[in-house]
């Protein structure tokens, strides 16, 4: 086992077996920015050399899992880490029936995609699994832990009440199988550095006040299962094909021991990392120039695009020791669908630890499969790199607008928001939720999306005393999205029921009322019942909420042809 040899070597030794026993692969000079740290130093270089990394799209994760996630015995054959159910990739975009695309990490701890964050966390294959359809519901976003009274139990995945200690302040945690509790923890010590940037909505194992990132609890539990769970060959050849196709490596597999001089038995002892001869300094490296990202036999699959869009992927150019500018050039097949803003890199910002970040976009004019080759070359390199890029062109789809359902399993601060299935296909759904507070009148609007077009339901377990719920839903196909369902609404008292339709909703609640609307729709009176203005409005406007005495109202646009009736608590 690794684990036992390790702590039989001096520190040089042991760096060394762990990079070339747990893979071979390592670019040259990929980890010298580690060199010589220590602490908070040392985790910010993580970030900095693994933020930093190729981004797809979520639609297209299928077609890396056939590759990173695939059996070692048979690779038509899906590894599950969340149950011992036997699947099989289907090939393309489509998908495997009866299974999830998992973020191990909840996207919802930090709010998933958004403009400001993009893809980078969102679609990040280090923390993304293929992952049985009922254990991952089950689990929903709960906190990895050790399960005390399981809820749930396939023989792989138990969900339940935690141990004392654990769980952060969440009812129930996550406990993978004993042979995966490494390979959890060790994604989770890749999270930690990489995102240490995000702002955590859900603090259950993480904190956005301490520089570790994970919480003291967390620490415990994660270093114990990295200890108790070696790095498994499952894990180094997943860390080969992320590389392949993301551009960056989990180093946590990589050099087994890393998250002891961070979180576990090392704290403030410097660490150092010897490369069998080369310079450990990316500043005083004197080496031959050598690419470091992308490597050769890199492919960027950017999935199934409608036409009519265009999508753009991010691929980091790192070099070594580069003495000439690199030269860059599409070329082979379809390469006028594909197109770069530049055809040379700098040796200084391609030598430097961030590297360059070469957009790359794909604007197809016909629908089929597209094919071309990126060539890096010169830089003083021998020889050249070529990344291969795919992508695929449908049809613009055709969504219907979906039907909202009212919630159900509604308790103290729990509730679960349903929808009806959409009839076509459709990649994942958008839930959108507005939470108004009567007694601070504070209003937030916050998306959640689904792993995939399968799900119909979402969890919640964080509706405060006083609080009104409403959500309305969307489904999302190649970058098209429906038009918004109706509104459902759960007031105060727990009550749910369906809202008016677009492109108006007025939302009855305690004291108030709440308006939704997809675009402005300029100026609005409402009148009591014996038919005097209350107020006028000179904008009414999305989100807007307006105090009301308990009473029956009507409500009248500029451009409505008929009022709304309103029922005021």
């Amino acid at each position: 086992m690794i684990h036992n040899r390790l702590y039989r070597f001096t520190i040089v030794a042991l760096l060394l077996m762990a990079c070339f026993t747990a893979s071979a692969s390592i670019p040259a000079g990929y980890y010298d920015a580690l060199n010589g740290k220590s602490g908070q130093a040392l985790k910010d270089a993580l970030h900095e050399l693994l933020q930093h990394h190729t981004t797809f799209s979520y639609g297209s994760l299928w077609i890396y899992f056939a590759e990173t996630d695939c059996q070692a015995d048979d690779k038509s054959k899906v590894w599950d880490m969340y149950s011992d159910n036997t699947y099989y990739f289907r090939g393309g975009t489509s998908g495997v029936y009866g299974m999830h695309k998992e973020h191990s990490l909840p996207k919802s701890w930090w709010g998933g995609y958004d403009e400001n964050q993009g893809y980078a966390g969102y679609t990040d294959i280090n923390h993304l699994y293929p992952a049985n359809g009922d254990a991952n519901m089950a689990k929903s976003n709960f906190p990895l832990g050790e399960v005390s009274n399981p809820s749930f139990d396939n023989g792989v995945t138990k969900v339940g009440s935690p141990k004392a200690g654990q769980g952060g302040g969440s009812y129930a945690v996550f406990e993978p199988d004993d042979r995966y509790k490494g390979d959890f923890a060790r994604t989770y010590f890749y999270m930690a550095c990489a995102y240490q940037h995000y702002q955590w909505r859900y603090t259950y194992m993480l904190n956005n006040s301490s520089w570790k990132t994970l919480n003291e609890w967390s620490i415990d539990l994660l270093c114990r299962w990295a200890r108790n769970d070696a790095v498994s060959d499952k894990e180094v050849d997943r860390n080969e094909a992320v590389q392949r196709y993301q551009n960056n490596r989990n180093p946590f597999i990589d050099i087994p021991q890393l998250f002891e001089f961070i979180w576990g038995n090392r704290q403030g002892e410097v660490f150092y990392l010897s490369d069998a001869g080369t310079s450990t300094d990316t500043t005083t490296y004197t080496g031959d120039p050598v690419l470091v990202t992308p490597i050769q036999g890199t492919v960027l699959d950017f999935g199934e695009v409608a036409i009519g869009k265009s999508i753009d992927y991010t691929l980091y150019i790192k070099g070594m020791g580069l003495n000439n500018p690199l030269s860059l050039q599409l070329y082979r097949y379809d390469y006028e669908m594909f197109s770069i803003p530049v055809s040379t890199v700098g040796r200084t910002v391609a030598n430097s630890i961030e590297g360059y970040p070469l957009k790359i976009t794909y604007t197809p004019t016909a629908t089929g499969e597209h094919t071309t080759r990126l060539l890096i070359s010169d830089g003083g390199l021998v020889g050249s790199v070529g990344v291969e890029l795919r992508a695929r062109c449908l049809p613009v789809p055709t969504l219907s607008r979906l039907e909202a359902l009212p919630a159900t399993d509604i308790h103290d601060n729990i509730y679960v928001a349903n929808w009806r299935a959409a009839d076509e296909q459709v990649d994942y759904y958008i839930l959108t939720r507005t939470v108004y507070n009567k007694t601070t009148g504070a209003t937030r609007t916050e998306t959640f999306t689904t792993d995939n077009g399968d799900i119909t339901s979402i969890t919640f377990d964080d509706r405060l005393p006083g609080e009104t719920h409403t959500y309305q839903v969307q489904s999302y196909r190649l970058g098209y999205m429906s038009e918004p369902s109706n509104v459902i609404t759960i007031d105060t008292s727990g009550l749910t029921g369906i809202e008016a339709e677009k492109p108006l909703q007025v939302l009855s609640m305690e004291g108030a009322i709440l308006i939704k609307c997809s675009e402005d729709v300029g100026r609005a009176c409402i009148y009591d019942v014996a038919g005097r203005i209350v107020t006028s409005i000179d904008n009414l406007r999305d989100d807007m909420v307006i105090d009301l005495p308990r009473g029956i109202y009507l409500l009248k646009t500029a451009t409505s042809h008929s009022a709304w009736k309103i029922a005021v608590q």
